[in-house]
């Protein structure tokens, strides 16, 4: 069992959900990558989606591109983002990372070689936002092998059959986009989130995430009422641009807390 499953499994048994956030890893300064990810586990933090930066975004609203845009001009590389991790698990075994990013890095890397990094810095998935099911059969064998998963995006709009070959490939848990656009859009609709994930699940047995719209701990119990777990992101990156270098690690536990709280004062449900 993965490390995500094994997390996974852990707070179904516990009767809780899953709190995913997101940060761009270098931001605001590579020296402090490890730092906030720790502040992430200490302000409640179940697994860490650690966003490679890249120059391109296709997905990423303007607080996450900032966010790349400032961890680029400290030259923070994909071989970084990798070096991060490892440092990471000097001290923390125990929670999953996943690193989320964009193909060009990878591809540039090679697909192999990434797996192999990834998997000797003790990463546990990568979630690669432009290889669609259809052209992702590479990377998911080349992860398969080294024991990580591939985590897969849906949107609203996927269709079923596309559906279909997510689930089949997916790992981990699939990450469902409730939004129509860029992160940090707009604000989620969880009566159109609960269908969707009604629909959702008669195609997988994997966990469900929700992300994008998501910036508050109110809306976060919200939509973990109706899935297995919450992905936050531009308003935590958000936070983090505010914040003064010394204040950073502070602010990023100090803005999770509350929504750590949120989560836990949930009653037990199925969704």
């Amino acid at each position: 069992m993965s490390r995500i499953a094994a997390t996974f499994a852990r707070l179904k048994d516990e009767g809780r959900k899953a709190l995913i956030p997101f940060v761009t890893a270098g931001d605001p300064e590579p020296a402090l990558a490890v730092p906030i990810m720790h502040a992430l586990v200490a302000g409640g933090a179940d697994i860490i989606e650690l966003g490679v930066p890249f120059s391109d975004p296709m997905a990423d609203g303007p607080v996450i591109q900032r966010s790349s845009e400032r961890a680029l001009r400290h030259g923070v590389s994909l071989k970084d983002v990798i070096a991060f991790v490892a440092d990471f698990r000097k001290t923390d075994r125990a929670t999953p990372v996943v690193l989320f990013g964009y193909a060009n890095p990878i591809e540039a890397m090679g697909v192999e070689r990434f797996a192999d990094a990834a998997g000797s810095a003790d990463a546990d998935g990568a979630l690669v936002v432009d290889y669609p099911p259809e052209e992702a059969h590479r990377l998911v064998e080349s992860l398969d092998a080294r024991g990580l998963d591939t985590v897969f995006l849906l949107s609203p709009t996927t269709e079923d059959a596309r559906l279909e070959r997510v689930a089949a490939l997916g790992r981990g848990y699939l990450y469902y986009v409730s939004l129509r656009g860029v992160t940090g859009a707009a604000h989620v609709d969880p009566g159109q989130v609960a269908a969707r994930i009604r629909h959702i699940r008669g195609f997988t047995r994997l966990p469900i995430g929700v992300g994008f719209g998501i910036r508050d701990a109110a809306t976060a119990k919200a939509i973990a009422a109706l899935s297995d777990a919450v992905v936050i992101g531009s308003a935590l990156v958000q936070e983090i641009e505010k914040a003064s270098l010394d204040e950073v690690t502070a602010r990023v536990r100090q803005f999770l807390t509350p929504i750590r709280e949120a989560l836990d004062g949930l009653s037990p449900v199925t969704a």
